[in-house]
């Protein structure tokens, strides 16, 4: 079976063109984030991808006033919750907006998978990162670390789930062989510079997929 690839943090025009070939494109408001896009961006942006590559907003413990704010000129086909928000939080963006949820599960340690659990009725996929680094201005995520990906080898969950953290053109193979992940995820793999993507890795990273 082939391994979906979503490119998250997309910003420029020559990112998207890149990553047209992707299964899911996602884009960042969250404001301390190097790849924050306003909504208009956003919206401009994913007009130049095909249609059948799947659109994500990435957002992280956002009030309803702030995401109402967005879907009011961009609306995503999946939002990406990643932060504290607790199932219930889930559940109710998910009715409020009648968009699908992914949920992102921070992971460092193998008890770390079990929040997962608590998510199965509430979201409609997950996702698997490396938590935050202890230390100042690190981000929820895109901070190019990874976990062990032998804690989601045989592991199965009632939803669709992405693999995240760490990502490059040079060590997803390796990633895709070790966790057996369907989807994986890549933001800061694939730029030159904080928040600058690089059409290349970009390509590098989607043909080291396909080939895994």
């Amino acid at each position: 079976m082939t391994t979906a690839a979503k490119i998250c943090g997309l910003n420029s025009v020559s990112a998207v063109e890149a990553a047209s070939r992707a299964d899911f494109a996602g884009f960042v408001f969250f404001a301390r984030s190097p790849r924050c896009v306003t909504r208009e961006q956003a919206r401009f942006l994913a007009s130049r991808l095909p249609g059948r590559v799947r659109r994500v907003a990435l957002v992280v413990d956002i009030d309803d006033a702030a995401l109402d704010a967005i879907l009011t000129v961009f609306r995503p086909d999946i939002l990406q919750l990643h932060g504290a928000e607790t199932p219930a939080r889930v559940a109710e963006i998910r009715t409020r907006t009648g968009i699908a949820a992914m949920k992102v599960i921070g992971v460092t340690e193998p008890g770390d998978l079990d929040a997962a659990n608590a998510y199965l009725d509430v979201a409609d996929r997950l996702m698997f990162d490396a938590k935050p680094p202890k230390r100042a201005g690190a981000l929820p995520g895109g901070n190019a670390v990874s976990f062990d990906w032998k804690l989601l080898a045989g592991r199965t969950w009632a939803r669709p789930w992405m693999l995240a953290g760490g990502l490059t053109p040079s060590n997803v193979a390796a990633a895709i062989a070790t966790s057996g992940a369907p989807a994986v995820d890549v933001s800061s793999g694939v730029e030159s510079g904080p928040g600058r993507k690089s059409p290349r890795l970009i390509r590098r990273f989607l043909a080291a997929v396909r080939a895994a």
